[in-house]
């Protein structure tokens, strides 16, 4: 479970796992992530986790020996813990007035809508990390049957809170941006508030859970904004 260390620039490395995204590698990470912060916390910027990568970036350069080292003297068995249990429930509205490539995709798939989205609401999904967006969530657990390689030509623009499926992942647009994945749903949760200490409101480790709602729901949602929930 050791990954392999690499020196990018002076100021940036990597460790890289090869291993497929899991709940296993997940866990061996977030808790390597932690170590690596206590013992280096004076030489580290910022830590920016990946599926099977962590990045770090230094405040000053650091002979790569100094990592290998560290690395060499891990013992596996000794750095992993457990998962966090929360699951935070995201009311979506599935519809092609919030998803407009709903009807699409089920086409493309050969099912019909009720099935896309039966197949999406049946998982929970695991949150890794952050990127792309400012509090877009990158999250392992999309079931393989809706699996389908992004648009060809990408959407001038997204609405907020729109739920779409890319590749083998599936995630919720924070903020209105271009984008090639598929439409299928919105959220009226607001997924990221910078006003806040902490502007997300879930952490890596965590799950997502989606649940169905209608049309009304989501205008009543929208007018009048609710924080997440979880159990």
């Amino acid at each position: 479970m050791k990954p392999r260390f690499k020196q990018i620039s002076p100021l940036i490395c990597e460790f890289e796992w090869d291993s497929a995204a899991s709940d296993e590698l997940l866990q061996y990470q977030l808790t390597f992530k932690k170590n690596l912060q206590q013992d280096f916390d004076s030489e580290i910027t910022e830590l920016r986790l990946g599926f099977k990568t962590l990045a770090v970036i230094l405040s000053n350069p650091l002979n790569s020996s100094v990592f290998e080292d560290w690395l060499n003297s891990i013992n596996p068995e000794e750095i992993s813990s457990s998962l966090p249990e929360k699951i935070w429930e995201i009311p979506v509205c599935y519809s092609l007035a919030t998803g407009r490539d709903l009807s699409s995709l089920a086409k493309l798939k050969n099912i019909n809508q009720e099935e896309v989205i039966s197949l999406h609401t049946q998982p929970l999904y695991r949150i890794h990390f952050y990127g792309f967006l400012p509090g877009f969530m990158y999250l392992n657990g999309l079931k393989a049957e809706l699996h389908t390689a992004r648009k060809s030509i990408p959407d001038r623009e997204v609405p907020v809170g729109s739920v779409a499926i890319g590749g083998s992942q599936t995630g919720i647009y924070p903020s209105s941006s271009p984008g090639g994945w598929h439409l299928i749903g919105q959220t009226p949760i607001s997924l990221f508030d910078p006003k806040l200490p902490i502007p997300v409101f879930a952490a890596a480790g965590e799950r997502i859970e989606f649940t169905p709602i209608t049309i009304r729901e989501f205008d009543q949602l929208a007018r009048h904004p609710r924080k997440p929930e979880f159990r």
